[in-house]
């Protein structure tokens, strides 16, 4: 198993940067990453410092975390985006890709985490059941 950490302030111009260094994995994972990070700059604020953490394969699971500050500000599932919104599927694409995903609160903040399959392991993206995909 290994374990990929970077500590950074959460900015628009930092998404891009951490996709760039994720490129050794897979597609979903920079993109699960780049959708949990933008979530931090939009709804906890420019600026705010995360650490990004994606620990992987074991069991054929690769696990993506997003750390912040901010125990109030809780990610919330929102199916109502229309086409001309330019914000809002984030969390519908992360709950669509990811075998699981989830919030753990603490005092002094908070980890936004999903789980997904390796490509080996992987039958299509939402492969998992609604119900067992949240913790």
């Amino acid at each position: 198993m290994t374990t990929w950490e970077l500590s950074l302030l959460a900015t628009p111009e930092a998404v891009p940067e951490v996709r760039g260094l994720l490129r050794h994995h897979d597609y979903d994972v920079r993109l699960c990453v780049s959708e949990m990070l933008t979530n931090v700059v939009d709804h906890v604020g420019e600026g705010t410092p995360v650490t990004v953490r994606v620990v992987g394969p074991p069991a054929g699971h690769t696990r993506i975390e997003v750390t912040d500050p901010d125990p109030r500000a809780l990610p919330l599932l929102v199916r109502s985006a229309d086409a001309t919104e330019e914000s809002g599927r984030g969390l519908v694409l992360l709950d669509s890709l990811a075998l699981r995903w989830g919030v753990e609160q603490e005092a002094r903040g908070k980890t936004t985490w999903c789980e997904l399959a390796t490509s080996r392991t992987r039958s299509g993206p939402g492969s998992g059941s609604a119900a067992a995909r949240h913790a």
